[in-house]
């Protein structure tokens, strides 16, 4: 499986560095990092490239290298739901209304979980600086969705965002102490938290600045680069949270082995079944543009905007996590397809391997 971790010097054409770690059983078989976790000290529009740091300054990307993970935060927001399911405290098939009541009626917890709710992809929050008037602006679309529910997929992360309200409702705690007090403590995954975090160690991602980005920050490292996220206060359902491949690792152990670490516990098998089989409960099932020959025999998994991914594949019992800074010194429209080439190579060594 070693073939997996192949990866070349550079690649500027989609990041400036990398750390891919894979892993089978009880096993982390292979893990390596190339390029550079911090390059640019700015973008220049007008050449359309970044702009170097002295040489001496470059970070290269090592394997314990933080990583803001974007949207794979929304898997943590997903398992403390299922958490507080287990727990006889939130029901799948509750009307959100229940819990929220500006939501529409017929929408239900497992819709948002699932982005069968119909609710707009995002909404611009960073426009607006007090929290009285970010949440005028979600009650607004929650009272009548863009989509209409359980109709079709349409992925949001105001799903995630209405999630996070319902569990620090139920709960009292802010969602960055759910995390902490159900997943990450327990796992013992200590470089895994919401941010600021001091930049050395850090990847960096974007200098962003109008008018590719949406808010004027400058280059970004150890703040959370989402600007709905960053508006929110740091903590978001849907994004704000920064890893390491080998956190990211234990979780995905945790995971295959039905919710369980070591001495530690987090879900039940049945919950863990319930977030991974098809359609999936905040994790997407068998998408082949990151999974690659994976997809197709119930892989899970979920990437993030500044470059990450994570994949577990059941089938096998294994996992695959790229990270990247695809963003760094600025977004792009890159693709997956470096994503898709590491899963389909982690397919066919285990085949190989048996």
């Amino acid at each position: 499986m070693r073939g997996v971790c192949a990866l070349p010097e550079g690649r500027p054409s989609w990041c400036p560095g990398a750390v891919v770690l894979a892993g089978r059983g009880p096993v982390v078989v292979a893990e390596a990092a190339a390029g550079w976790a911090h390059r640019y000290r700015a973008y220049d529009p007008a050449q359309d490239r970044g702009l170097d740091l002295p040489r001496d300054l470059w970070e290269p990307m090592r394997v314990g290298t933080v990583f803001d993970l974007a949207s794979l935060s929304k898997l943590f927001t997903a398992i403390v739901a299922i958490q507080q399911v287990e727990r006889g405290r939130l029901f799948l098939n509750d009307p959100v209304r229940a819990h929220l009541p500006a939501f529409a009626p017929g929408i239900t917890v497992r819709q948002l979980l699932t982005h069968t709710s119909g609710l707009a992809p995002e909404l611009p929050f960073y426009e607006r600086a007090e929290r009285g008037a970010q949440l005028e602006l979600l009650w607004r679309e929650t009272a009548a969705p863009t989509g209409r529910p359980d109709t079709s997929y349409l992925y949001s992360d105001l799903n995630l965002i209405c999630l996070q309200l319902i569990l620090e409702q139920l709960t009292g705690r802010p969602l960055d102490a759910l995390v902490r007090e159900g997943i990450t403590g327990p796992l013992g995954m200590s470089s895994t938290c919401y941010g600021p975090l001091a930049p050395h160690g850090v990847a960096a991602t974007e200098d962003q600045r109008r008018p590719w980005a949406k808010v004027d920050r400058g280059m970004l490292r150890g703040e959370v680069h989402d600007e709905n996220a960053w508006a929110l206060g740091g903590v978001a359902g849907h994004a704000g949270l920064f890893s390491t491949a080998q956190d990211l690792a234990v979780l995905c152990r945790t995971l295959l082995n039905g919710g369980a670490y070591g001495t530690a516990r987090i879900l039940g098998a049945g919950a863990v079944a319930a977030l991974l089989d098809p359609p999936g409960l905040g994790f997407g099932i068998d998408q082949p543009y990151f999974m690659g020959e994976l997809a197709g025999r119930g892989a899970a998994g979920h990437t993030g905007f500044t470059g990450t991914s994570l994949l577990l594949d059941r089938a096998t019992d294994t996992f695959l996590i790229l990270l990247a800074n695809t963003v760094h010194p600025r977004r792009r429209t890159g693709g997956s397809a470096p994503r898709a080439a590491a899963a389909t190579r982690l397919a066919r060594a285990v085949v190989r391997g048996g």
